[in-house]
């Protein structure tokens, strides 16, 4: 298998090419390291949010938006597409590697992951990538120092000068569409917690609506997550059938029907301090190549809705 940094690094160059049209900014630290602005200064549109999202699966998706409804208003819905599940998901999309250095607070999901290889995730899907330059998208309200740049330089085992940082807010519009590309990812990390062999999931579609943008972070990360628990919709394809389906989708939790500005508050706003188990799309199908198909779990529109804000 091709490098997955390899084909995320020929996004970023795409993105480069069209910063202006995709309403995005780059700076160089002074370490060497680029560091892309998706929105934290930026705009960044809708578009700018659907190449962050092609970034962060390493081009091993397809992405797009189409129209659905929420409270009875259009909304747009981000929907997400892969045949490697695995590899676009789990060893890239996800966000695992968490970014606590000084006063820094982030994110990171995308390729460069598998460059370090320390997430379970990796052994299980059985791959670790080697390449001379790393791909991170870092999810902070703040840009990424020359601190954070040269730690993950370090672990990814490249120069500062070979890094690519897509930066972005929760509360941002390619923070949205980047987030609603996620009900997909949460529902393998689901099957693959639960011990179902990533290699055994052939493919996945999901889709979230599109949570509209708050400048108030913690507004947005109820927003963006409540999207996913409460109006996520997720297809599968497996080889084999299992028990314990009906533990992937959202409602299988004890906190199901609690707003995700809620459950981050009592947190105390720490993501990693949120049991994983509440990440999970709405509702799942997972179909059983030549046998049954499960329809599991369900979506809670009014309280999508209300989240929302829409009136």
């Amino acid at each position: 298998m091709e490098s997955i940094n390899r084909s995320a690094v020929e996004l970023i160059d795409e993105a480069l090419d069209f910063a202006e049209e995709l309403g995005i900014g780059a700076l160089e630290l002074n370490c060497g390291t680029t560091v892309l602005d998706f929105g934290i200064e930026a705009d960044g549109g809708i578009e700018a949010g659907l190449m962050l999202a092609d970034i962060q699966t390493a081009g091993l998706a397809t992405i797009y938006t189409q129209m659905g409804q929420v409270g009875g208003a259009p909304i747009p819905y981000v929907e997400l597409s892969t045949d490697h599940p695995g590899l676009a998901l789990l060893c890239s999309q996800k966000a695992g590697w968490e970014l606590d250095l000084g006063e820094f607070n982030g994110l990171g999901s995308g390729p460069a992951r598998a460059l370090v290889g320390r997430e379970t995730d990796f052994e299980r899907v059985g791959y670790y990538d080697e390449f001379d330059f790393a791909v991170l998208a870092v999810e902070s309200i703040d840009f990424p120092t020359d601190e954070i740049a040269e730690h993950i330089a370090e672990l990814s085992n490249v120069e500062p000068t070979s890094v690519f940082l897509p930066t972005f807010a929760a509360g941002s519009t390619a923070g949205s569409v980047s987030m609603a590309a996620r009900a997909a990812e949460l529902a393998v990390f689901r099957l693959s917690e639960l011990g179902y062999p990533p290699a055994d999931i052939i493919s996945a579609t999901g889709r979230a609506p599109l949570a509209p943008v708050s400048y108030n972070e913690s507004t947005a990360m109820g927003r963006t997550n409540d999207a996913l628990a409460y109006g996520g919709e997720v297809y599968v394809q497996v080889r084999e059938d299992a028990a314990f389906f009906e533990q992937v989708p959202s409602n299988a939790r004890e906190e199901y029907g609690i707003p995700f500005e809620q459950i981050f508050e009592e947190a105390d706003w720490d993501f990693y301090a949120v049991d994983e188990d509440i990440f999970a799309p709405a509702k799942v199908t997972i179909d059983v190549v030549d046998g049954p198909t499960h329809v599991l779990g369900d979506t809670d529109d009014q309280l999508v809705a209300k989240s929302f804000g829409i009136q």
